[in-house]
């Protein structure tokens, strides 16, 4: 194992997931899901727009990144996000025309999986 310099890594803040539509990825998670937008700003260099968004008084964002030529998105990313009530939510996304996929075990808290 290497060295640790410092205090070392003490969270997670920002996780990127690639979009080809920027404004859809918005209205899903913000629309949909009910995650807040909690920055949106352009970024040249990106070619498009650094956007953030998380479940109300989370610590950690999910970046809605533009995804780059060549770069797969709309894949499987591993996040996993939780709700109480994965059914109703899933309906909602139904009804505005999304896809998701719901996950329960066991009566707990389920996650919530973009399709």
């Amino acid at each position: 194992m290497g060295e640790q310099v410092g205090a070392g890594v003490t969270a997670v803040r920002t996780v990127g997931v690639p979009v080809t539509d920027q404004d859809r990825a918005v209205e899903f998670y913000v629309g949909t899901l009910g995650l807040e937008e909690r920055l949106d700003a352009p970024v040249e260099q990106l070619g498009g727009r650094w956007i953030e968004v998380a479940p109300p008084g989370a610590t950690t964002t999910t970046a809605l990144i533009l995804a780059a030529p060549g770069t797969a998105a709309g894949v499987e990313t591993g996040i996993r996000l939780s709700t109480a009530d994965a059914m109703s939510l899933q309906g909602a996304g139904g009804a505005r025309g999304r896809r998701g996929r719901a996950v329960a075990m066991g009566g707990r808290p389920a996650d919530v999986r973009p399709s």
